[in-house]
């Protein structure tokens, strides 16, 4: 019965995952629509509200495009293991019943990161086309670069609690959060969820203007829709991540969730804002920056903490 209810909650969490991605979406569109002095989607259904469903029939209904030359498997099931690798980290999050809570929980959160590197690699590779070619490189090269400074900023917080488990960032943060202590820490850990969601202003994986649309240029149809969706559940699952290191991190709550939504805002808004990094720039960012100051940070918190012991 307990593994009953734990499989029925783990579906409904990634259905409603799926559902929050499909809003994020029109989220999104509205956004920068009124960013740039227009309306977005206001025809399908009641102000648009229908527009993702609408365009996921037409994305899943299109005729999907095989390669010649592609290495087929590969190039197929790449955007499949893509949206697996973003939905499996949502079961991270504890539930009151049925889910899956367990002590190394933030580990398996990084190692579910790295290994998200490798589908935009291979999908780059397998497509067997210089410009996703050069698109999956950069985005290796960026997402292994940030991720050095995104988990010596988690490493920091992991010190404070002692411990892997997300549910004690809810416990230690009962009457302060953490944002007041590490306020650059979080600011820092923000901009490494750009960099490695590959957002604007540091979406070289997909630079528009020089690289056509990137690591997913000949993708159509369902293999586009499926990294699209990937991405989005990246994005929504780094604002969560963020609200629960930083922001309290009360999961139980509808101010948690309204947190969320204001944290993936914020990932819109900067899309609608900001010209694209340039890219010796963002290196310089990650390795010059970031880096020096993640590691002076865990050295402050382990003297903290040895001082804590030893008084």
């Amino acid at each position: 019965m307990e593994m009953l209810l734990m499989m029925v909650s783990m579906i409904l969490m990634i259905i409603m995952v799926l559902v929050g991605v499909a809003f994020l979406t029109l989220l999104e569109r509205k956004v920068l629509g009124y960013i740039q002095i227009r309306k977005g989607p206001n025809k399908v259904g009641f102000m648009g509200i229908l527009q993702p469903f609408s365009d996921a029939v037409k994305l899943f209904s299109k005729e999907q495009i095989y390669l010649n030359k592609s290495n087929y498997f590969m190039y197929y099931f790449c955007p499949v293991f893509s949206l697996f690798m973003s939905l499996v980290v949502w079961m991270l999050i504890p539930n009151l019943y049925g889910g899956i809570m367990f002590n190394l929980g933030m580990l398996f959160f990084i190692c579910c990161m790295s290994v998200g590197v490798y589908m935009v690699m291979f999908s780059g590779w397998s497509s067997n086309s210089n410009y996703a070619m050069l698109g999956g490189l950069r985005a290796v090269a960026q997402t292994i670069s940030y991720e050095v400074s995104l988990v010596m900023i988690m490493l920091s917080v992991m010190f404070m609690i002692e411990g892997f488990n997300l549910y004690k960032l809810m416990m230690f943060q009962e009457y302060t959060w953490f944002i007041l202590m590490m306020f650059p820490l979080s600011l820092m850990y923000l901009v490494s969820c750009l960099a490695e969601t590959n957002r604007t202003p540091f979406d070289f994986a997909e630079g528009e203007s020089e690289l056509v649309s990137g690591f997913n240029i000949e993708y159509s149809s369902g293999g586009f829709a499926l990294i699209f969706l990937a991405e989005y559940a990246s994005i929504l699952f780094m604002s969560f991540i963020f609200n629960l290191m930083f922001l309290g991190g009360n999961f139980y709550s509808l101010m948690f969730m309204l947190k969320t939504v204001i944290l993936s805002f914020i990932f819109i808004w900067v899309r609608g804002t900001m010209p694209r990094y340039r890219y010796d720039k963002l290196m310089y960012l990650a390795w010059k920056s970031f880096l020096p100051v993640s590691l002076n940070y865990i050295m402050i918190f382990m003297v903290m903490k040895i001082m804590i012991y030893s008084f």
